[in-house]
């Protein structure tokens, strides 16, 4: 799952600490392959390799508060797996302590290193790529909305999804100041009514090379389900449609429709303004955890200089 320039050695006691865990839980770790990544907002993440060969996917939550989304997101894999033709996690270890599931086969599409270098293992330029990904959103965006809610996640109308974006952007507004030029481009954006979609699919919710795995720039599975929701459809879509040339977008568009996938005119404008409000979200999790440094960050993202 993680390229090898993403994953950082642990300190002596760190090391034992996490062999012990997966000790406690039946997994005999071999110390010497123990590596982690340290990014995750939700998850501290560990990749090793078992005393039988098998490489392991170690998740240990940072908060209390991430387990109540965790048991959902496990009845979501379960209820997917069999419906996707790319791999997700299969969770084998499920406690308050640890979630663990065998490695799945490929590599990210880009990893972040232990000093914040972000490292590409794809070409993101690539039709190739493009419409791999645009077939698999495609499958995904086809999976019964009702069945799917039915594992708990989040379920919101169109018009729900749009009155969601209003609530949180009055909510971190009450709370951080906001640069004028971008609370005027948002504001835009949310009374637009030709930009948002008429309809709401399952959705990943984060899907971004970093958490979609690629063999021969084919995508050959997708981790991190912490985010899926029934909602904006365009939210699969954003990533590729603000990295990578207008040409790829369209290759993945013309893919995603001709495997079932429904657009609307104004997709692409969509994605953008959708992007540029991350912000946002970011703002709504450093209040949720409180944590002094989230927060500092989030008001640099709300009101930047004038020149970014």
């Amino acid at each position: 799952m993680a390229a090898d320039d993403a994953l950082t050695p642990l300190e002596p006691g760190d090391l034992e600490a996490l062999v012990a865990l997966g000790a406690d839980h039946g997994l005999e770790l071999s110390p010497d392959t123990l590596r982690t990544e340290e990014i995750g907002l939700d998850f501290r993440v560990a990749i090793a390799t078992a005393a039988d060969g098998t490489d392991w996917v170690l998740r240990i939550p940072r908060r209390p508060d991430v387990l109540d989304r965790a048991s959902v997101e496990g009845r979501l894999l379960s209820f997917l797996r069999p419906r996707l033709d790319v791999a997700i996690p299969d969770w084998r270890i499920v406690s308050d302590s640890l979630i663990a599931y065998p490695l799945l086969p490929g590599v990210p599409g880009l990893s972040v290193g232990a000093d914040g270098a972000v490292s590409w293992h794809l070409d993101i330029t690539s039709p190739v790529h493009a419409a791999s990904l645009g077939r698999t959103v495609a499958q995904l965006h086809a999976v019964d909305p009702a069945a799917a809610a039915g594992t708990g996640i989040d379920s919101r109308s169109p018009a729900e999804v749009r009155g969601g974006w209003r609530r949180d952007l009055d909510r971190v507004a009450a709370e951080f100041e906001i640069a004028p030029r971008l609370r005027q481009r948002w504001d835009a954006w949310l009374a637009e009514d030709d930009l948002w979609p008429q309809h709401t699919v399952l959705t990943h919710g984060e899907l971004y090379p970093g958490h979609t795995l690629v063999e021969d720039e084919q995508i050959s599975g997708i981790i991190d389900w912490t985010t899926a929701t029934i909602g904006d459809p365009a939210k699969d879509l954003m990533f590729l449609q603000v990295s990578a040339p207008a040409d790829a977008f369209e290759v993945a568009v013309q893919a995603y429709e001709a495997a079932g996938g429904t657009t609307w005119p104004r997709l692409a404008e969509h994605c953008a303004e959708m992007f540029s409000a991350g912000p946002i979200a970011y703002g709504l999790f450093a209040l949720q955890t409180g944590e002094p440094a989230h927060r500092e960050a989030a008001s640099a993202a709300l009101n930047p200089p004038a020149d970014q």
